[in-house]
């Protein structure tokens, strides 16, 4: 037999994803789940009438763990058919039972209500990691609400902000990412049992014509799966639409990642923020001082496959001819699989990430303290009005300082030196005095400790409530 690494592997679960998620989307999972679904489907059909056995019920509940992988691949090379070769494996496992397996059903009785399933369980999870990685942001905003830093828009200095302020802007996106997941939670909707193209014709058949029992027979199944809400129009599958919808929510982690992340590798070039850093972790083979951001780059390496994959489920949606084809088969294996997956991964590592950040408010000062000059001068216009002076002369002997002083730091290679150049003209005598005062960041800084405590205690933490039993985890360590 080959050894494991002479063939392909996905890095998605062989190197990164969690345990939960990669057993959610794991064969045991979904064939234990399509046996369930025919042990639920026998069981209701059995309690409106139909001639089934509670000892055949019984065996069927026995064995759904009991799955002969080895009988079913075989099966299934035979066959040519993955639900019929399961038909056939869960019988050898429950001979008594074997008669009344998928009685009345199609393919996608199991196929498509276990991918619902599964999707739901994933989104449950991926809600779980949304609210912790929500959680570590709030700390971080609250921690560092006061301390100044250099905003920018376009990549050029701006305004002051402060680190918690900018680290709310981040936490904002997360928290839209977790109400869009629990609409799509809310909004779920079983496919039950509708017959081959949804017309529920051979449970009608089978119940003589009744068309109450076929009503409630989709119910209970529904019920039995801990769905609340079920289609009433199908065609052979639910809409594919369906796993558009959820896919585009999915991958709303991917723009908020990525965003975040980019930012972050943005910091850590200017020093002043940078993600967790391992005493044995190797930045370069080559450069020894190299500190790379090896977790944001990663991150925004599988954001962007995670944005690819819902165009393919639009895709997939739009060339369903009539009541379905199976051209839908094979691409929904991949993609969905691989968005919850490579969401996970990214909400793993994206609170590895916050947990562990790390801020250098010397570093942020410095270049704050290089910017500001500029920044003030609309303040000293202030203050020197204030004591008399016009307003438009102030304008322009700053105007012609804030130039010289440009041409200082662009042409000549210095320092800002703006107030310097304030602090000499006799014309500004009048603040001379109250240029420290004046120079002082935290006055620039607005109300961003407000806005942070406000955002914090009024939107963040009552949406992260009913995670309470989740919050405490530790933050995930990583394969590598």
């Amino acid at each position: 037999m080959a050894e494991p690494q002479s063939k392909y592997r996905s890095p998605l679960t062989d190197r990164y994803a969690s345990e939960e998620m990669s057993y959610i989307f794991s064969d045991r999972k979904k064939f234990e789940t399509w046996r369930k679904l025919w042990a639920d489907l026998a069981e209701s059909e059995m309690e409106l009438g139909l001639e089934i056995t509670k000892e055949q019920i019984s065996e069927m509940r026995e064995n759904i763990s009991n799955i002969d992988w080895a009988r079913a691949a075989a099966e299934e090379k035979s066959r040519r058919h993955d639900v019929m070769a399961h038909v056939h494996t869960f019988g050898a496992a429950c001979p008594s039972a074997a008669p009344i397996i998928h009685l009345g059903a199609t393919s996608c009785f199991v196929g498509d209500n276990t991918d619902l399933i599964v999707m739901r369980d994933g989104l449950k999870l991926l809600c779980s990691k949304l609210a912790r990685v929500c959680n570590a942001f709030a700390s971080f905003a609250v921690s560092n609400k006061s301390i100044p830093q250099l905003g920018f828009t376009h990549f050029q200095p701006a305004q002051i902000t402060t680190v918690g302020k900018r680290s709310c802007i981040w936490a904002q996106d997360f928290l839209l990412d977790l109400a869009a997941l629990e609409r799509e939670i809310e909004g779920m909707r079983f496919r039950g049992v509708k017959g081959t193209t949804g017309t529920q014709a051979s449970f009608l058949e089978l119940f003589n014509g009744e068309h109450d029992k076929v009503e409630d027979l989709d119910k209970l199944v529904s019920d039995k799966a801990g769905f609340s809400s079920k289609f009433t129009i199908t065609g052979q599958t639910y809409s594919r639409k369906i796993d558009a919808m959820i896919l585009n929510a999915v991958a709303g982690i991917g723009t908020s990642v990525n965003k975040f992340c980019t930012d972050l590798r943005l910091l850590a070039s200017l020093k002043e923020l940078e993600e967790p850093f391992e005493k044995n972790q190797i930045g370069s083979s080559a450069m020894p001082y190299k500190r790379n951001p090896m977790r944001s780059e990663r991150c925004c390496s599988l954001a962007r496959h995670l944005l690819s994959l819902p165009l393919s489920a639009a895709h997939t949606h739009a060339n369903q001819w009539f009541e379905r084809t199976l051209d839908d088969s094979a691409n929904r294996r991949v993609v969905i699989a691989e968005a919850f997956l490579t969401a996970d991964i990214l909400l793993n590592t994206t609170l590895n990430i916050v947990s562990g950040m790390v801020v250098y408010p010397r570093v942020i000062a410095k270049r704050i303290a290089e910017e500001l000059p500029f920044m003030a001068t609309e303040n000293i216009l202030m203050a020197m009005v204030k004591s008399g002076a016009d307003r438009q002369d102030c304008h322009e002997r700053l105007r012609v300082l804030a130039q010289e002083a440009g041409k200082n730091v662009k042409e000549e290679g210095g320092v800002n030196d703006m107030i310097e150049r304030v602090s000499r003209d006799e014309f500004f005598a009048p603040v001379k005095e109250s240029l420290g005062d004046i120079l002082d960041p935290s006055k620039f800084i607005g109300r961003c400790p407000e806005q942070v405590e406000k955002f914090v205690k009024e939107e963040l933490r009552p949406a992260l409530e009913k995670y309470r039993q989740h919050l405490e985890v530790e933050a995930p360590k990583l394969n590598v």
